[in-house]
């Protein structure tokens, strides 16, 4: 071996440390993100040995319970506009899950729908609600799913916003996944995100998952890339994406009794809108509400209607801006 080809070897990597130390984003200090984060409403739940769980448990304590589950890389900030709208009719309980926000990654390090699905059941369990209605967003959808089909005597409704846990689509076009997502998916750039997180990358991804560009403010980006860099998050996100998906067929869902109602933003390019029709055919009695001009993420993006349907959905009304489903 030669002193010329050694001597690139340590070149290169010398290089590549270099570049290393100049892009590496480093994690967030956690005190400092419970302290910008976490508010008044905040409280931190000890579930088990070594896990304490990011809890918020707002509105009017003697009334009915809706639990509030967020989607990939997202936290509980999500529901706060569902919150202002819904909290003088609701206890409304959110929380942040394993491996997001300022709950942090789980000692087990399990990241699946049941998994969290059982986070929630313990959060459950720990502030005393026998039965809750159960929302979730995107990855919190399936979530919702999951904990409906465990726990059917504890949930008395099922609401689904551009939820995961989809049944198959019949001809599903691929999905225009943001750029965060795709790196999530590809082994070694997933192994590389976690030490090298640039903000543009979320900032981007967070655009590309909405229709309402106006919710992306340099506030809410910084949340998510802070809180995507809380201590243990990203190491978990990529544990989470590297982890077998569960299948899904019509017959899944066929033990749910429960009212259910769907809603989703028509332009959702993330999980498209042809999956509602799929979701429909797989719960033939639940409810659908299709949003136009509406992105992945209706409780931000039309935080009045959305919060509103789900009003009328929970006290039995007819949906305020209900629209016929598209064809899967």
């Amino acid at each position: 071996m030669s002193r010329r080809w050694i001597g690139s070897v340590a070149l290169i990597a010398g290089l590549l440390v270099a570049l290393f130390l100049v892009f590496r984003t480093p994690d967030t200090d956690a005190a400092a993100m419970r302290a910008k984060y976490g508010g008044p409403a905040s409280r931190f739940i000890d579930i088990s040995p070594g896990f304490t769980v990011h809890v918020r448990d707002q509105g009017r304590q003697d009334a009915p319970a809706l639990i509030l589950i967020h989607g990939s890389n997202a936290s509980l900030h999500t529901w706060e506009p569902w919150v202002a709208r819904l909290k003088d009719r609701y206890r409304l309980i959110s929380l942040d899950l394993q491996g997001h926000g300022l709950t942090g990654p789980i000692p087990s390090g399990c990241y699946t729908s049941a998994c969290m699905a059982e986070t929630v059941e313990a959060v459950r369990a720990k502030l005393g609600v026998e039965r809750a209605a159960i929302a979730g967003n995107s990855m919190g959808g399936g979530v919702a799913l999951a904990y409906a089909l465990a726990h059917p005597d504890r949930t008395t409704a099922l609401i689904l916003v551009d939820s995961g846990g989809v049944p198959p689509v019949a001809n599903a076009p691929e999905p225009d996944l943001p750029l965060g997502f795709r790196i999530a998916r590809m082994p070694m750039l997933r192994d590389l995100a976690a030490s090298i997180t640039p903000r543009a990358l979320v900032e981007r991804s967070l655009q590309q998952s909405v229709s309402v560009q106006s919710v992306v403010t340099p506030a809410a980006v910084d949340r998510y890339w802070d809180l995507l860099r809380y201590p243990g998050n990203r190491a978990a996100t990529m544990v989470r994406f590297s982890q077998p998906r569960t299948t899904i067929t019509d017959a899944t869902y066929a033990p749910l009794k429960m009212p259910v109602l769907i809603l989703w933003g028509k332009e959702d390019r993330l999980i498209p809108v042809a999956s509602v029709a799929a979701f429909q055919r797989a719960l033939p009695e639940a409810k659908a509400i299709i949003y136009s001009g509406i992105g992945h993420i209706p409780q931000e993006e039309t935080p009045d209607r959305s919060a509103a349907d789900v009003d009328s959905f929970l006290r039995g009304k007819p949906a305020l801006t209900a629209q016929p489903a598209p064809a899967a």
